[in-house]
């Protein structure tokens, strides 16, 4: 069964070229990690002149959880965050834990 998931994070408005840039030219591996971790159709949107991200992917998978244990486990995946994360300026109401503030889906239609 698929879960569509939505996510919000801030990007700082002087490293909005170098997240553009990093994701032009995503790592195979880090892509290969999102495939292998049931995540489907992910897709960054970005909001200027707010600064927001909005990022929108499918979950194909069973175990969730697992899943984004394994990805943050990944020693290439990590790296890769070294270099998105200081990109990034998370909601100051983001749930413990949570880079990106996940968002519930209200709408739907096929």
């Amino acid at each position: 069964m698929m879960q569509r998931m939505g996510m919000l994070i801030g990007v700082k408005p002087d490293k909005i070229d170098e997240y553009k840039r990093l994701h032009a030219a995503a790592w195979p591996h880090v892509l290969a990690q999102i495939k292998g971790s049931n995540i489907q159709n992910y897709t960054i949107f970005l909001r200027e002149p707010e600064n927001l991200l909005f990022g929108y992917w499918e979950y194909h998978g069973t175990d969730f959880e697992g899943d984004m244990t394994r990805m943050a486990e990944d020693p290439k995946t990590r790296e890769w965050w070294t270099h998105t994360d200081p990109c990034q300026s998370p909601l100051a109401t983001r749930a413990e834990g949570e880079q990106w503030s996940m968002m519930e889906e209200v709408f739907h239609t096929d």
